[in-house]
């Protein structure tokens, strides 16, 4: 049999706030974390706001040294991870570490690294003398996870996943079947992201995914609303420990809830577009409800991806119908993009943590924005006002630009 698999630590750094705590307030209370773009001058650029992550110094969590060599996605990566292992209740010497591993993801990885060291390049005439001996360290996108692993001296399974806007879904389904399979205890799995930089917010323009609503930023991102026009950027990191039901226990650990399925598919459709009607994404909640045991009426919520792009929010909403039937309409779907904006490889990530407070806390997050009800879209998007409820399983699910699938099912836990 299988092992259960439950959630025991949650650590996060979003636009609405520089903890768990502070940002499910910031969800719960509808706020909007977008704002202007600071990091560069935006003139010449068709988006000119983002959701960044605001207040954040490196040199509050670590030495100036460690902050110099690595990106900021790392540096995201690595202060989530921290505080999700101290959430765990995890110390040194009460564990075996050997058994503890790492699977972390991040979409792009060091861009702001790249974009950097490219200038340093061309403004010294090519000459390569001047590329730092950490550009490589800080690009690749793996690194988050090896620094993870070397700075808590976690010794068991360690890699990343890449999967665009389902790397940290991805993450998160990895790790769960490296603890069923008995090849880990506990797994520190997640994924950053920090791409607000102007190659990442012009080469997400070149490709006409991001809204330029720049008289409105914060009415920018607009799931499922009929005037959606793009996802809004956004950054981040967000970091679950998950263990075996068994080992939680047996350490007394704090339980948020159990992971008791997931699902993943391929659209072999288009490098971007989904899959008409959402095909690739209705089979992923279908075998994430099987493999879960569950039947679609057992699912009270669905954190959806709603990227407030048209035709994710369209093929998603059709999936959902065709999967969960007349249930659709009684369900709770929201999206917290809408206030986060899109965190790319982070968000299935940040998106789980909400999952996971939505049961703990009997609240449902609000999909701000959302003003003019598009035919194509005709489902409950818990509009604009969190809900309270009592809620025991929410099924999130992400997609990627590829055609990559994944959705997770969280469930309140049961002895």
């Amino acid at each position: 049999m299988k092992k259960r698999v439950v959630v025991t630590g949650l650590g996060a750094l979003t636009p609405l706030g520089l903890s768990v705590e502070d940002s499910w307030k910031g969800l719960i209370e509808g706020k909007s974390g977008v704002d202007f773009v600071t990091y560069f001058d935006t003139t010449e650029f068709d988006t000119k706001f983002a959701a960044e992550l605001k207040g954040f110094d490196p040199l509050n969590y670590m030495d100036r040294k460690l902050s110099q060599r690595i990106d900021p996605f790392t540096q995201y990566a690595m202060v989530a991870s921290d505080m999700a292992i101290a959430d765990s209740g995890l110390v040194d010497g009460s564990y075996n570490k050997d058994r503890v591993g790492v699977v972390y993801g991040s979409g792009i990885g060091g861009m702001w690294t790249y974009h950097k060291q490219q200038n340093i390049l061309y403004q010294r005439g090519g000459n390569p003398d001047r590329i730092s001996p950490f550009f490589i360290p800080m690009l690749i996108a793996d690194i988050a996870a090896g620094r993870i692993s070397i700075k808590h001296g976690l010794r068991g399974p360690n890699f990343a996943t890449t999967s665009a806007c389902a790397t940290s879904a991805n993450a998160i389904i990895d790790s769960m079947m490296i603890i069923q399979r008995g090849d880990a205890d506990v797994m520190v799995t997640g994924g950053s992201e920090a791409v607000i930089c102007p190659m990442g917010i012009g080469g997400f323009n070149a490709l006409k995914a991001l809204s330029t609503r720049n008289d409105a930023p914060q009415k920018a991102s607009r799931p499922f609303d009929k005037n959606r026009d793009g996802f809004v950027m956004g950054e981040g990191g967000a970091t679950l420990v998950i263990e075996s039901l068994e080992h939680a226990k047996a350490r007394g650990a704090r339980i948020y809830c159990e992971i008791t399925g997931f699902g993943m598919t391929a659209d072999a459709h288009h490098i971007t577009d989904p899959s008409p009607n959402g095909d690739g994404v209705a089979r992923a909640m279908k075998i994430a409800l099987d493999d879960s045991g569950l039947k679609p009426e057992d699912v009270d919520v669905i954190n959806a991806h709603g990227t407030s792009t048209p035709p994710n929010d369209r093929n998603e909403t059709a999936a959902i119908k065709t999967v969960f039937g007349e249930h659709a309409y009684k369900l709770n779907v929201h999206s917290i993009k809408s206030m986060v904006g899109h965190l790319l490889g982070a968000a299935g990530a940040v998106e789980s943590i909400a999952a996971v407070l939505t049961i703990r806390d009997g609240i449902i997050p609000p999909t701000i924005n959302y003003e003019e009800k598009d035919p194509d879209c005709d489902l409950n998007y818990t509009a604009n006002k969190a809900v309270k409820k009592d809620v025991k399983t929410v099924l999130s699910d992400n997609s990627g630009f590829g055609g990559h699938n994944a959705a997770i099912i969280y469930k309140k836990y049961e002895e």
